[in-house]
């Protein structure tokens, strides 16, 4: 097991030292965050799922799409890409957005459209529950928004948890996050094929110990965060396009994503035939379309 941890522990250096960081960092609330900006217009914030990081955005082109008419800003959320993740706080969705309105005011930030695939989703709704001034519009790809039984989350929960997560991390979670990438590139991306693009998603980048425990931990915590942010939807004022793949075998786009627009009233359904969960990387036309309607939603 030492033998493994010294393993791990020097890959996870040698994919940082081949993956540097693109973007800038800000110190905020003890975290350091990396983030990446680029073009000029309305702010628009994406927030990236669990597991993954900036280059899943960049991959996809949307960055450089959307960076066409706004200025773009992607975070590496806390535990993921070039971020840290303090330990002396539990990482839920409010959290993380109480996280990100200080630095969004810090990088002169005032109002913007969010979008958040996945997890992220989770982060955006938090941020326009408890920061509404903040958010003028929301897109949420491909989210998890109401308390489900879930066979991933159970099988995260001793990886999650403090000493033996801990363990795991440095041992065996990488080995066997290695040897199930294929497995998992298909769950996401099927009924479609994993798009050559990305290819230049850093795989050795998600597989270090520190992003498999935070990767474990936002697992675990998906059903509470789910049970406690389902009572808070009727909330929402602002305009929603809630977008997913109508395919997606990750999460069930009807039970979920439909079932949100139905508790948001200006809230509008967009489902993607034949796509599943990455929505951004394969119909990233249609999320740019999505931002572009929120967008304009935002001026009526």
């Amino acid at each position: 097991m030492a033998g493994t941890a010294l393993i791990n522990r020097q890959l996870a250096r040698k994919a940082q030292r081949d993956n540097p960081p693109k973007g800038r960092f800000i110190a905020v609330n003890g975290v350091r965050l990396h983030y990446v900006e680029r073009g000029n217009g309305r702010p628009l914030v994406l927030f990236h799922g669990n597991g993954s990081m900036i280059q899943d955005f960049e991959s996809s082109g949307l960055i450089d799409l959307a960076a066409e008419n706004y200025r773009v800003i992607v975070f590496d959320r806390p535990g993921f890409g070039h971020s840290s993740r303090p330990r002396n706080a539990v990482w839920t969705p409010e959290a993380q957005a109480d996280l990100f309105k200080d630095a969004l005011g810090r990088l002169g930030v005032q109002r913007a459209i969010v979008l958040g695939h996945s997890w992220g989703a989770s982060v955006a709704v938090a941020l326009a529950i408890r920061h509404p001034s903040l958010v003028e519009a929301l897109v949420l790809a491909s989210g998890y928004y109401f308390p489900t039984a879930r066979s991933d989350v159970a099988a995260s929960l001793a990886p999650a948890m403090p000493g033996l997560g801990d363990v795991m991390s440095y041992t065996i979670s990488p080995i066997f996050g290695r040897l199930m990438w294929p497995v998992m590139l298909r769950k996401l991306f099927g009924p479609r094929a994993v798009p050559g693009k990305f290819a230049d998603f850093p795989k050795a980048m998600a597989v270090r110990p520190a992003q498999m425990r935070a990767s474990a931990a936002e697992a675990a915590l998906m059903v509470p965060a789910a049970f406690v942010a389902a009572k808070t939807y009727g909330e929402l004022e602002m305009p929603t396009i809630i977008i997913g793949g109508a395919d997606d075998r990750l999460i069930d786009t009807e039970k979920q994503s439909a079932r949100l627009h139905g508790e948001i009233k200006q809230s509008t359904l967009r489902r993607i035939a034949g796509v599943g969960h990455m929505v951004h990387q394969s119909a990233t036309p249609d999320l740019m379309a999505a931002i572009d309607e929120a967008a304009a939603a935002t001026l009526h």
